[in-house]
């Protein structure tokens, strides 16, 4: 059965990303658009708007032309923004590069996407230029100064020359190319279009939790669709400001948002579980702090109570991924409709519906399959990459997730595990998110991964992986697992480590942490 939102159907104007997303700054005129953290720096919305055609007819003067693709190799700057949208307004398309890449990670992306021009950091001097040079990189920008490369703010500087015409087709054209986590193989460029992006960001409006009053604070990277669409370009069009951090770290967190009265923070699970059980956190105040927003990876209820109990704000968590540009469910906007551990209804726009994982036929409430979704905010495809696409994309439209689920009577949908990442017990299947859960509720554990073991008998059985608040002995930690799940999800081994491996999102890596157990048991 197909599962539509209850939220009534928004419109979608058929415009260009920056035009929409920037359409009242000159009103805003003065008003904080961009704050640095760190120092204070700010960029208004008058000076936004002014710094973005300056940079796009400079860049126009170098050659950049509609159809061209940009990458971005940076941290958090309020300058991301600023070469965002001038890329965007000459009908470029920006592919936004993990600055955790390696130089052949880099290297693949910028061939990948037959990117022309790269801007970076000092710091990132040296990988961005080894793979520049293999990708045939015309010229390299730099947020600052370095040797090799043309400093940004020859870019800014002040170009009163009309910008060439431009027409864009919202359908068709690209404005950003991120590449996805490549769970098999390399990563793949996820080419999403002007009306993906604001078919996105008109769905989140109707979802009515974000205001023009409000203070954001952005700590989850901006080359993520997360970071760049739900925070960044979400908090411009609703004319909010933006306090900006290069990376997350708790006590500066904590510092930011005390400091600038933040209403409204956009997180990932690792994080609101240091701000449910560290103690450094009673030594800030955030009385304004409004609203936390959660996504990218499962949210579990006892975590979700936790924090609210504890900062004494609004939890709402949320649903998406690269090709839906990303969000596609959240919690109902009504706190008393919210159901701990869902990740909410359909957006508006989004229609959805579960299947079987072995004959895909669709499924009826309360069954558990996987969860499809179609709406205007579903990729284009990936790039040159047809099979790719056509085996996520189905041609009927919908998006096949690859994520396990279930619609409850009320239409909220509950996400249960990837489905290659199950493991499998005897023909039994067995979500590692459960069972990570569970462990996390173990009053001596931090943090926890969950990740299939070879064995003879039963096929694979899980594996614990802890980060350890104090210590225990693992075998009570198995047996208080044990008292809460079924026999065939018992952990039947368990490893202490020092930190579990994450994605800048927040996921769990674990494909490095299979790995790892792999290459482990062939070295005997």
């Amino acid at each position: 059965m197909i599962i539509k939102s209850p939220y009534a159907d928004v419109p979608v104007p058929e415009v260009s990303l920056t035009s929409f997303v920037l359409g009242r700054a000159s009103e805003l005129g003065d008003k904080p658009a961009l704050v640095e953290a760190s120092t204070g720096r700010t960029i208004t919305y008058a000076q936004l708007t002014e710094s973005i055609h300056n940079v796009a007819a400079n860049l126009s003067k170098r050659g950049f032309k509609q159809g061209e693709v940009f990458g971005i190799l940076s941290p958090n700057l309020p300058e991301y923004a600023i070469i965002f949208h001038a890329v965007a307004t000459l009908g470029g398309i920006s592919t936004l590069i993990n600055p955790l890449y390696t130089e052949r990670e880099i290297a693949h992306q910028l061939k990948n996407s037959n990117t022309r021009f790269l801007i970076t950091i000092p710091a990132f001097m040296e990988k961005a230029q080894a793979a520049s040079s293999e990708a045939s990189i015309e010229e390299i920008y730099v947020f600052g100064t370095a040797e090799g490369a043309t400093p940004f703010a020859s870019l800014l500087a002040e170009n009163q020359e009309p910008l060439p015409e431009v027409t864009i087709n919202p359908r068709e054209d690209l404005v950003a190319l991120p590449y996805s986590s490549g769970t098999t193989g390399l990563p793949k460029g996820v080419m999403l279009t002007h009306y993906n992006l604001i078919s996105n960001m008109k769905q989140m409006d109707g979802l009515d939790y974000f205001y023009e009053s409000d203070k954001l604070i952005c700590v989850l990277p901006l080359f993520h669709i997360y970071g760049l669409m739900v925070v960044l370009n979400m908090g411009l069009y609703k004319g909010a400001t933006i306090v900006i951090m290069p990376r997350f770290d708790l006590e500066a967190f904590l510092q930011a948002a005390q400091d600038y009265e933040i209403s409204l923070a956009h997180l990932v699970p690792p994080i609101l579980l240091s701000l449910s059980k560290l103690p450094i956190v009673d030594n800030y105040k955030l009385p304004k702090l409004r609203t936390i927003f959660s996504g990218a990876a499962p949210l579990g209820p006892d975590l979700t109570k936790a924090c609210m109990d504890r900062l004494g704000c609004a939890i709402r968590q949320g649903y998406g991924m690269t090709e839906t540009s990303p969000v596609t469910h959240s919690s109902p906007s009504n706190p008393d409709d919210v159901k701990f551990g869902s990740v909410g209804v359909a957006a508006p726009n989004t229609e959805c519906k579960i299947v079987d994982l072995e004959t895909g036929e669709a499924l009826g409430r309360n069954q558990r399959g996987e969860l499809c979704v179609r709406g205007p905010q579903i990729m284009k495809g990936y790039l040159n990459n047809p099979e790719a696409t056509a085996s996520t994309i189905d041609p009927e439209g919908w998006l096949h997730t690859g994520d396990i689920g279930y619609a409850d009577d009320d239409g909220h949908f509950f996400i249960v595990d990837r489905a290659k990442e199950l493991i499998k017990y005897k023909g039994f299947q067995v979500p590692p998110a459960e069972l990570e859960a569970v462990l996390l509720t173990h009053p001596c554990v931090g943090d926890a991964a969950v990740i299939p073991y070879p064995d003879d008998e039963a096929g694979e059985v899980p594996k614990a992986i802890v980060v350890l608040r104090k210590e225990s002995e693992p075998g009570a930690i198995l047996q208080y697992v044990a008292e809460r799940v079924a026999p065939h999800k018992k952990i039947r081994y368990l490893e202490v480590v020092e930190q579990i491996p994450k994605s800048p999102s927040g996921k769990i890596l674990r494909r490095v942490l299979v790995q790892r157990e792999r290459d482990r048991l062939a070295g005997g």
